[in-house]
């Protein structure tokens, strides 16, 4: 037995030896090989990278509809997860059948690209010239777009009639985005000036707020918000923990979101970037969070749930501008002065009498101009005045582009419910289906 524990012993040390020998012989072979890997590797990680990034930008409109359900009442819920449910189907369909092209086709410097749906890679394709597959493109950059009408489905809650606002989705995922899209990412007039906005918070969160803060103010407050002397009634949302999950949610889809911006994953220094981009996302918001439930501590003596939420987005908002160049002090500072932002914006919107339900105004479109003016900060190759110059034409455009699409649906079909209607809740009166029947009129039948 001792003679077969030797003999085995002996069999594998002579392995061991081999096996480092060999493993030897793979180092000096490794250093001595090129670093690049090949275009068909890079090609596969690439494409993967914009799957899985795709698909966590996906799972963010779980999370606007958790938000939302969360902060408005009990009896517009259903209507809140109907609203995002179809918005980012709406959105899936109008970036194929003209957006993609209108952002990203034939812009060449200018203004927009081109009509027309999108053509992708024949099956099986092996098109090794683009870098990754073309489907796996396009699917990124559509999850993006769903984003930008999410923003907007939250400041108009509990009083917009359901069809004008899937009609607004449609014009502003197939048309409006796209076009504002093509101005930096599809290498149009703003890319060839100099602007950066690396993941989008002027492209997708400030264009989605414009969107937002035009339809708030045609549409008006909901019945009992705001006194004829000033006074300001809070209209508390149905769930806490719903909110909550809906904020760790998006918080988890915004590594997606920033990391996926990256574009590649085919070398070292790609994913060093990517894993460099997750951790400043992280710290931003994890200092927006901090700070707000300072500041309300301070300012109210009691700390605001809510806007600890949305600390943490404005955190995640503000650093999507340029994820990559700041150090982890840089990212702190960013994010913490999105917290700042969301607990000023919050009162000053109410004296305004702009009633924003679940505080997306200040979260993405004030957030994101922040985010988006500060790149320079961080980042030497960019100027605050192009990127002032970058932040006004996409507000002066999404504005007055929204506006009159409002104003269109507003005359021709009228875009709130009535007050009876508004009262009775958006549940019984425009879905059927109500969230909680045991606690709703449901409970009377």
């Amino acid at each position: 037995m001792k003679n077969l524990v030797a003999k085995s012993a002996g069999a594998l040390g002579a392995l061991g030896l081999m096996s480092v020998a060999a493993l030897a012989q793979d180092t000096t072979a490794a250093a001595e090989a090129p670093a690049a890997v090949s275009s068909e590797v890079a090609y596969i990680f690439n494409t993967l990278l914009f799957l899985i990034g795709g698909f966590l930008v996906m799972w963010m409109a779980a999370g606007f509809a958790m938000l939302e359900a969360g902060l408005v009442r009990s009896k517009n819920v259903s209507m809140q997860c109907l609203k995002n449910i179809t918005l980012y189907s709406i959105a899936g369909l109008m970036f194929w059948i003209t957006g993609y092209n209108l952002m990203y086709t034939g812009v060449d410097g200018g203004f927009i690209g081109s009509f027309g749906p999108y053509s992708f890679d024949a099956v099986g394709g092996n098109a090794l010239d683009t870098g990754y597959s073309t489907a796996s493109d396009w699917f990124f950059q559509m999850v993006f777009v769903a984003t930008a009408a999410s923003i907007v489905s939250g400041t108009l809650a509990e009083r917009i009639k359901l069809w004008p606002f899937l009609l607004f989705t449609v014009v502003l995922t197939g048309f409006i985005y796209p076009i504002a899209g093509s101005w930096q990412w599809g290498a149009g007039w703003l890319s060839e000036m100099g602007f950066s906005d690396f993941a989008g918070s002027t492209l997708v969160h400030s264009v989605g707020g414009w969107a937002a803060l035009s339809g708030a103010i045609i549409l008006g407050a909901r019945k009992g918000k705001y006194g004829p002397n000033g006074q300001v009634t809070p209209l508390p949302g149905s769930s806490m923990p719903l909110a909550t999950l809906g904020t760790f949610i998006l918080w988890l889809g915004w590594f997606g979101f920033n990391g996926a911006s990256q574009l590649a994953m085919g070398s070292i220094s790609d994913v060093t970037d990517i894993s460099r981009i997750f951790a400043n996302t992280n710290m931003a918001a994890a200092a927006g969070v901090v700070v707000a439930v300072i500041l309300t501590q301070i300012l109210y003596k009691k700390v605001d749930v809510t806007m600890a939420l949305n600390g943490a987005l404005a955190g995640l908002v503000s650093i999507t501008a340029e994820p990559l160049a700041p150090s982890v002090l840089q990212s702190v500072i960013i994010g913490g002065v999105g917290g700042v932002i969301v607990v000023f914006a919050v009162p000053m919107l109410d004296k305004l009498k702009i009633d924003d339900v679940v505080g997306a105004i200040p979260v993405h479109l004030l957030a994101g101009i922040w985010g988006t003016l500060i790149v320079p900060f961080s980042n030497a190759d960019t100027s605050y005045v192009t990127q002032l110059i970058g932040i006004v034409a996409y507000g002066v455009f999404t504005l007055v582009a929204s506006a009159v699409v409002w104003v269109i649906l507003k005359a021709v079909m009228g875009i709130r419910v009535s007050e009876e209607e508004e009262a009775l809740g958006l549940d019984k009166v425009e879905v059927g289906v109500e969230a909680y029947p045991e606690f709703g009129i449901g409970s009377a039948r």
